[in-house]
């Protein structure tokens, strides 16, 4: 982490990420994509999401996270800063000259070789079939469908233990504590997703969250009744509510949302342990 001297207020508290260790190269123009913004508007042009706008100019990186690449080495040449996530990214060359981006693994070093192989050594950043990791190891950005490509534990710091093996199945402990089972021939990632010291990072002032496309947020308790349900009252008063609302009247914290006939219930061996 990097602490600041506290030269101002807002610079007392503050802390940033060491960028020191990434490779000091503009990224690959060819990864990159313009996305358009929604900005929290919906198809009609209206807000549906609030608290979203502004922010600097980011362009895309085009991340790997699937195995288009099968058994076929590549060198890391470059770990880079991704805008669009917590995680770093590594820039990897294929001897054929093609370049990919894919989520960089904690400790991964410029010039290491990492393969995608159904069975391959259990070197940081190789991609192998979930069936053929040893029990204990922690992997990371895991398929959920055969062949559709990583969708869970992708975020910064993040990995998942492999608890068990059976005939279909592989067990693996989530970040979330849930013990989860996949199908064995899903692809996973060995190691830890990088930038672990993300969790400590302090914004430390209103400007830098606005530069991040954050809006300013208003308490419901600040409002007026007509405005919110938690609104009114004279002085400070509290919601006057057993739980809290969201300013349409639907319950906004400890509410169940997932589904109950949800066809992957049947994969979940053990919920997640309730704070």
């Amino acid at each position: 982490m990097k602490v600041y001297k506290p030269t101002t207020p807002s610079r007392r508290g503050m802390s940033g990420i060491d960028f020191s260790q990434l490779t000091k190269k503009k990224p690959e123009k060819s990864l990159l994509k313009y996305v358009k913004r929604s900005v929290g508007r919906g198809s009609s042009g209206r807000i549906t999401v609030r608290h979203k706008g502004g922010g600097v100019k980011k362009l895309y990186r085009i991340v790997e996270f699937a195995q288009t690449r099968m058994d076929s080495p590549a060198k890391v040449i470059a770990l880079e800063y991704d805008p669009n996530r917590t995680a770093f990214i590594a820039l990897v060359e294929y001897k054929d000259g093609q370049k990919q981006y894919i989520i960089a693994p904690h400790d991964l070093k410029v010039g290491a070789e990492i393969i995608f192989a159904e069975s391959a050594s259990l070197n940081l950043g190789n991609r192998i079939k979930l069936k053929n990791i040893p029990v204990g190891t922690n992997v990371y950005n895991i398929e959920l469908e055969q062949g559709k490509g990583g969708k869970v534990v992708r975020s910064a710091g993040s990995s998942a233990q492999i608890l068990a093996q059976d005939e279909k199945h592989t067990s693996l402990k989530m970040p979330s504590t849930e013990i989860r089972k996949f199908n064995g021939e899903c692809f996973a990632t060995i190691g830890m997703v990088s930038n672990p010291e993300n969790r400590f990072y302090t914004i430390g002032k209103a400007g830098k969250s606005r530069l991040k496309g954050r809006r300013p947020h208003v308490r419901g308790s600040a409002m007026n009744p007509v405005d919110h349900p938690h609104g009114g009252g004279e002085g400070r008063q509290p919601i006057g509510l057993k739980h809290p609302k969201t300013p349409w009247g639907k319950p906004a914290l400890g509410v169940k949302t997932r589904r109950k006939k949800k066809w992957s219930n049947k994969l979940i061996v053990q919920r997640r342990k309730k704070k």
